[in-house]
């Protein structure tokens, strides 16, 4: 169980690890050349910069000498499976969900002919020197989807794993005396400042709006709260981190498919992304009901 005071030793060294060590692989990136599409990159993003936080949690139990207590790495399936559940499958209707209000909100920037998904096919078939087949597009938006429902999760999971069991396993337990609702808080400040130089970088909104990249910053920060309190309480609930390994694994599967039905340059900040002020809306939904309901921010006994 936790303790009733929060050990901010302990936090500034768990802080100062997982920011130190994911900064300087931004650093390296923007000196390299920033977010280019190259394997380099995507491994420094996967292994060193998401591999922070579970790095700076295990050198953080090993300079306090803390020991190897509460790592929250049990599955608890049996117990807490409803979570998993709920994981495996809202991040999808969220990303769905809120995309749906912008284009309300927008319609002059929803497709209804899906020229991207064509225009995809059309560059497949051109690098395999093939004609176009005759598919229709909803069935690469579907197929994209239940990649990111079924598969996305699973093959996300070592990497995710890398922040949640920083975030979710360590830096949340320790800031829980503060209570719930100030812990998911300062939570959501800290995870999304701890993306701040790859969001200057171009990271989820580019960088062609106006203001940035510090409204960026200021977006992320918005989406880490709101995700980072329905992946908290997921894990406070299930007693066990792989609930939010799995949600966080599916949004990121889930994230970039507002392109299929995306035409001309919206605000990327307001969305059509599931990470975007209207985009989340579904998850600051949530994260409103999860604030509200007493108790939904507690350690439950029974996981």
């Amino acid at each position: 169980m936790e303790n009733n005071v929060v050990d901010w030793k302990r936090v500034g060294i768990y802080i100062a690890f997982a920011f130190g060590v994911a900064w300087l692989v931004a650093l390296g990136l923007y000196l390299t050349g920033g977010l280019t599409p190259t394997p380099v990159t995507l491994i420094a993003l996967a292994v060193g910069y998401m591999g922070a936080p579970a790095l700076a949690h295990i050198l953080t139990r090993l300079i306090t000498r803390e020991g190897w207590q509460e790592l929250y790495l049990r599955p608890n399936f049996k117990k807490g499976w409803v979570y998993w559940l709920i994981c495996w499958i809202a991040p999808v209707i969220f990303a769905y969900v809120g995309m749906g209000l912008f284009f309300v909100l927008f319609p002059q920037y929803y497709d209804p002919t899906f020229s991207a998904v064509t225009k995809l096919m059309e560059q497949s078939a051109a690098a395999a020197g093939q004609t176009l087949p005759a598919i229709d597009p909803w069935i690469i938006v579907l197929s994209q989807t239940l990649t990111a429902i079924i598969i996305s999760p699973i093959i996300n999971a070592i990497p995710i794993l890398g922040e949640e069991f920083g975030w979710r396993a360590y830096l949340q337990p320790k800031l829980m005396p503060l209570g719930g609702r100030k812990a998911m808080l300062l939570m959501g400040i800290i995870w999304g400042l701890w993306h701040a130089p790859i969001i200057a970088m171009g990271h989820n909104y580019g960088t062609e709006y106006s203001g940035a990249p510090w409204l960026g910053i200021l977006t992320m920060i918005w989406f880490t709260f709101t995700l980072g309190t329905f992946l908290g309480w997921a894990t406070l609930r299930s007693g066990s981190v792989w609930p939010a390994v799995i949600g966080h694994g599916a949004i990121n599967g889930i994230a970039g498919i507002y392109v299929f039905f995306t035409q001309g340059t919206p605000n990327t900040l307001l969305g059509p992304s599931v990470a975007a002020l209207i985009g989340s809306w579904a998850i600051a939904t949530v994260t409103l009901i999860i604030f509200l309901k007493r108790d939904s921010l507690k350690l439950y006994e029974g996981a």
